[in-house]
């Protein structure tokens, strides 16, 4: 089947939009709404340490749960679901709903080389290429 020698690498985004840990959460989230993207990978002296989504800010920012200055750094999820640029779709897939609380997915997957972000897959770009299947 097509979505186990699909690779990654062939679909992701390799130009990944970023913001640095010591970002302001109100400037992350106008950089999410600006870009129309829901997640972006969280940086700190060029490596990820997390990841920050619309939804995650934008609910904080409505509620005012933020001060003003709060840092990217608090508002990131740590524990970030990642995939490799070989691993193929079907792999993503399966860690899109497997790393994912409850019934919900993960929208945006960081693709992560030895250590170092290479790209971004989201769920958007594994639709596109089922849409060539049927």
């Amino acid at each position: 089947m097509m979505l186990e020698k699909t690779k990654v690498k062939d679909l992701m985004t390799k130009d990944v939009l970023t913001v640095d840990c010591e970002e302001a959460t109100v400037f992350a989230f106008e950089k999410l709404m600006k870009h129309k993207i829901s997640a972006m990978p969280v940086l700190k002296d060029g490596k990820m340490v997390g990841i920050v989504t619309a939804t995650d800010l934008g609910h904080d920012l409505i509620l005012d749960n933020y001060q003003y200055g709060t840092k990217v750094k608090s508002a990131m999820a740590r524990d970030v679901a990642c995939v490799s640029s070989e691993d193929s779709i079907k792999d993503a897939v399966s860690v899109m709903f497997d790393k994912a609380p409850g019934d919900s997915i993960i929208n945006q997957l960081p693709v992560v080389d030895d250590g170092e972000l290479v790209g971004i897959i989201s769920d958007g770009d594994i639709i596109k290429i089922l849409k060539e299947y049927l």
